[in-house]
């Protein structure tokens, strides 16, 4: 995808968390076991609200009374199984906006074409690495693959690249120790359900989301002395982090 570079700047993600803050939005989460409870703390930290049912019987309504929802395939049980299409369902009927997180796609064909038959609900955003990309369009660029779609790639890893209607941001904020915690990059998919519910634009609340995250990162990281003291520092940043830190810190490339 090879379109202009979109508006996004230090100021429109600062806007968008402080209307984050505001609106304390609801995000509903089905991840794995694993992230659940980093996730919820994740999202409290930064001013919205978790909630985290997968019953089948009552996920429905807890998407659809929901601003945002997050589709984390990292445990694909029995029971997910069932309540991932009635929440999609659910999010799509109420018009909300979804993110689809297809963790370890590459190492499950079963799980990846799990995953391409949820892309055909137009997820609002598609949150992957390059690995996992290449598993759900094998042979083709996956850029190209969204071209003319509705659906906002979001492509995680050293770098960030965040590719839509309006062009291809390229991010390079983060640390290396957030890599050395357990569910980082599945809470990061619900910070970006979490700025999609205060934003009309996906591309630039992806990247704002991307953004926020990976700046409180590196601020943890700095004060954290390994993989256990970064998570209540992240925790942390996450809730203290402002306009004139994400504006110092911003790397765009």
């Amino acid at each position: 995808m090879t379109t202009p570079m979109p508006a996004f700047d230090s100021g429109i993600a600062a806007d968008l968390l402080e209307r984050l803050r505001r609106k304390a939005p609801r995000v509903h989460c089905i991840t794995n076991a694993v992230a659940q409870h980093f996730t919820a703390n994740v999202l409290l930290a930064l001013g919205a609200i978790p909630s985290m049912t997968i019953a089948p019987e009552e996920v429905a309504a807890f998407a659809a009374g929901a601003d945002a929802l997050l589709v984390n395939l990292g445990m694909l049980d029995d029971t997910r199984r069932a309540a991932i299409p009635k929440a999609v369902e659910a999010a799509k009927a109420a018009v909300k906006p979804f993110v689809l997180d297809p963790v370890f796609v590459n190492r499950s064909p079963v799980r990846c074409s799990y995953a391409q038959e949820l892309l055909t609900a137009s997820p609002t955003v598609l949150r992957a690495n390059r690995d996992e990309l290449a598993a759900l369009y094998p042979g083709q660029d996956s850029f190209e693959a969204f071209a003319g779609t509705s659906v906002t790639l979001a492509m995680t890893g050293a770098e960030d690249m965040v590719a839509g209607p309006g062009g291809t941001l390229r991010l390079a904020n983060g640390h290396p120790l957030l890599a050395r915690v357990t569910a980082t990059g599945c809470a990061g998919g619900a910070v970006i359900a979490a700025f999609l519910s205060v934003s009309d634009d996906p591309v630039q609340a992806a990247a704002a989301a991307l953004t926020v995250f990976n700046v409180a990162g590196e601020m943890a990281a700095e004060r954290a002395r390994g993989p256990g003291t970064l998570v209540p520092e992240l925790l942390d940043a996450l809730y203290l982090i402002d306009a004139p830190q994400i504006a110092d810190r911003l790397k765009r490339i």
